[in-house]
């Protein structure tokens, strides 16, 4: 597992990466307010399969936490 940083619009979106890159993606998503540490487990199962990418939320996790005003 691979703990990296993309810049988006300003902001650091933390994300997990494991698996092949050659090897088809796939994205864990969340649909409430979490960080990518809910798929730790699950994803060493789909790496071996697939290139599988999990993000934080913009101010969860690891991820930028801009204020109020200016997100």
């Amino acid at each position: 597992m691979q703990y990296k940083t993309v810049n988006v619009d300003g902001l650091d979106v933390f994300y997990r990466e494991a698996g092949d890159p050659s090897k088809p993606a796939f994205v864990l998503l969340h649909g409430f307010p979490s960080s990518s540490s809910m798929f730790r487990n699950l994803m060493p199962l789909l790496a071996r399969d697939f290139h599988v990418l999990a993000p934080d939320l913009i101010g969860f996790g690891n991820s930028a936490a801009p204020s109020r005003e200016s997100f």
